[in-house]
């Protein structure tokens, strides 16, 4: 396998630079200018961000997940959501290595095997981190008032993580 990594690699670069050197079209200068656009984007969203995690650290530092967590508890119980699951579903829609860390935490704790740990790597696998991605996106497209799809992508992560659960039991996984 390495042999054929080795080989085709530097066959695609040379391809690509041949088609470079000898196209009628710009190729070099197009390249450039879509750098220089995502460059710009970059730039763009880097308030956002910064704002974004300033957000995600305050709320971790002030302890609202592990409040939020014994809150929730006993509704998670209610509905057969394993209660242990509680602090990665509150972690998960803000942050992607936070979330990591704690399906970590689970394995360690639970096993990799357990009613648990299946549930939350199924529930990691399927989700994504809500609040980054729809900020990210809303800014990058210039979007100012969201209207309904902060609220709809809640509710979609709430079915998320029900199903999960729900599946990991009815498959039998």
């Amino acid at each position: 396998m390495t042999a054929f990594s080795y080989t085709v690699i530097p066959l695609i670069l040379t391809v690509m630079g041949l088609a470079c050197a000898f196209s009628k079209k710009d190729l070099p200068g197009a390249f450039l200018k879509g750098a220089k656009e995502g460059l710009t984007s970059g730039v763009g969203l880097l308030p956002t961000l910064v704002i974004l995690m300033t957000a995600v650290s305050m709320f971790s530092a002030g302890g609202a997940p592990e409040l939020l967590s014994e809150w929730l508890s006993p509704v998670m119980t209610k509905i057969g959501i394993p209660p242990e699951l509680t602090p990665l579903l509150i972690v998960r829609p803000l942050s992607g290595s936070g979330s990591t860390a704690l399906l970590n935490e689970l394995y360690e704790a639970h096993g990799p095997d357990s009613f648990v740990a299946k549930c939350a790597s199924v529930l990691t696998a399927s989700s994504d981190t809500l609040i980054y991605v729809t900020a990210v996106y809303l800014s990058a497209a210039g979007v100012k008032k969201s209207r309904h799809t902060v609220p709809a992508a809640i509710l979609v992560m709430l079915l998320g993580i029900v199903l999960s659960c729900f599946l990991v039991q009815a498959l039998g996984i």
